[in-house]
């Protein structure tokens, strides 16, 4: 059974697929109050609770010449302005434990980023802010290990948590998407997402590069995650990701996102019908 998180009035884990969106990293103003625009449009024409998405700071790239972000104090004060005038909950993730306390009295929801969910201190901290806390699966952990994390926040007492799956180093420079890692993450019982935009990249390749995320392969991963029974899925949007300061190569143009969740949330629709059919059966 799946426990209900909720995140500012979005229940987490219920019957209703769930979306987390907004461009990978806080960019200008402009860039981030015509994103929350359009998906506000989205979410009420779809009826698709949404989560608005953005980083302060970018922390894991590839050369210190990449744009990482306003920083904490100056990307808060946006995601500050988003949540007023557009009433979305919002999600930032965090790379260092001093960043949790600040980061909680604005965000709902504190994002630990894949490679750093084995990291004690910075779990814990983010935990004992009492904000709910999004572990996005790491790529080198087999997905029955995502406990490990889980347990850390709940040793705090802190059991308001959501996983993310975002694909499988494989060889070099590359991720795949397992369908089995659904299966044992949801044995968790925590709600689980799918970060479809990430699942694309590939490592090694700067992210404004063509080459660096396969969009091709978005609709098919999509399709077999949101079958696979998963609560969420984790879209990084943009309203030109070509000019995108981070992941260009990887995030969906905001424009085309409507056309994108439809077939995804008929196939949740779906799902659920089978899952609760099964339940009762």
């Amino acid at each position: 059974m799946t426990k209900i998180v909720n995140v500012g009035g979005i229940a987490c884990g219920a019957d209703t697929l769930f979306l987390i969106s907004g461009p990978c990293v806080i960019e200008t103003e402009d860039i981030m109050l015509r994103t929350a625009e359009k998906l506000k449009e989205v979410s009420q024409r779809l009826r698709v609770p949404v989560i608005y998405k953005s980083s302060f700071t970018k922390d894991n790239r590839s050369s210190v010449d990449f744009y990482q972000g306003p920083g904490l104090e100056e990307g808060l004060k946006v995601l500050q302005r988003i949540k007023k005038d557009f009433g979305f909950p919002i999600l930032t993730d965090i790379h260092y434990p001093d960043q949790a306390k600040p980061a909680a009295e604005v965000v709902d929801v504190l994002q630990i980023p894949a490679y750093l969910c084995m990291q004690t201190t910075l779990v814990v901290e983010a935990a004992k802010t009492g904000a709910v806390i999004n572990l996005k699966h790491g790529q080198f952990l087999a997905p029955d290990n995502m406990i490990k994390p889980a347990q850390k926040c709940e040793s705090v007492g802190n059991s308001r948590i959501i996983l993310t799956e975002r694909g499988y180093t494989f060889g070099y420079n590359d991720l795949v998407v397992d369908p089995r890692a659904f299966y044992h993450l949801r044995r968790t019982g925590y709600p689980l997402v799918f970060d479809i935009t990430h699942s694309i990249r590939k490592y090694g390749i700067p992210s404004a590069d063509p080459r660096g995320g396969n969009r091709e392969v978005m609709p098919t991963i999509a399709r077999a995650g949101v079958a696979a029974g998963v609560d969420g899925v984790f879209i990084e949007t943009h309203p030109d990701p070509s000019t995108a300061l981070c992941d260009a190569a990887s995030q969906l143009c905001v424009y085309d996102l409507e056309e994108f969740l439809k077939p995804l949330l008929d196939l949740h629709a779906a799902e659920v019908k089978y899952r609760n059919v099964n339940v009762t059966a």
